[in-house]
């Protein structure tokens, strides 16, 4: 993660809220076959723990089970041009939130698996505004079968937390707000707001 402590956000309840609003990630680990990586949904549970599912026939499932692995999940984020600066001995940067997540890996069980997919869905379906959300009792059971055996639940136990808030902090008020308009003009409304709701 990025080295300066400016960028830092200690808080865990920062963890928690960016995969609770993302949802989405990467897992992380070495293999027999060389270092691999895949892109799943992801849940946090009550106590801490990540949950997340892949398909069976990924390149990582096979090792995943008792696996020291990596999840990262990425917020926003935006490219900063020089020339939102009125200091001409300014460069462009890259502002972005991200969080890793390192801990050991075990396989859920199907019932483990069929609470995390029912979580999944309730939670992303509740955030769409039209029609009756989406539920697995309106696939057939053999149908629902045949998915659910075609991938593989797990959790990871959380031992290290490290995060990336990197919105220009390290910049005064003065010198972030021409920035902040800049994204507004390139219609990049969501890292503006974070941006603006720094403190001053």
């Amino acid at each position: 993660m990025h080295p300066n402590q400016h960028f830092r956000h200690e808080d865990q309840s920062f963890h928690k809220s960016l995969i609770d609003r993302i949802g989405f990630g990467m897992v992380f680990c070495e293999t027999p076959d060389g270092p691999r990586v895949a892109h799943t949904p992801m849940l946090q549970t009550e106590t801490g723990k990540i949950r997340f599912h892949l398909a069976r026939g990924n390149a990582l499932t096979k090792h995943l089970a008792d696996c020291r692995a990596l999840i990262i999940v990425n917020g926003p984020d935006a490219y900063i041009s020089a020339r939102w600066y009125e200091d001409p001995n300014q460069v462009p940067t890259w502002n972005y939130l991200a969080v890793e997540a390192e801990g050991t890996v075990e396989r859920i069980d199907r019932e483990g698996l069929v609470e995390l997919l029912a979580a999944l869905s309730a939670r992303h379906e509740a955030r769409i505004l039209d029609g009756t959300p989406w539920t697995m009792d309106k696939l057939s059971d053999k149908h629902r079968e045949g998915l659910l055996n075609a991938i593989v639940g797990f959790e990871m136990t959380v031992e290290n937390w490290r995060e990336t808030a990197k919105l220009s902090q390290n910049k005064p008020a003065e010198v972030r707000a021409p920035v902040i308009a800049g994204l507004e003009r390139q219609g990049d409304a969501a890292m503006a707001g974070l941006m603006r709701d720094l403190p001053a």
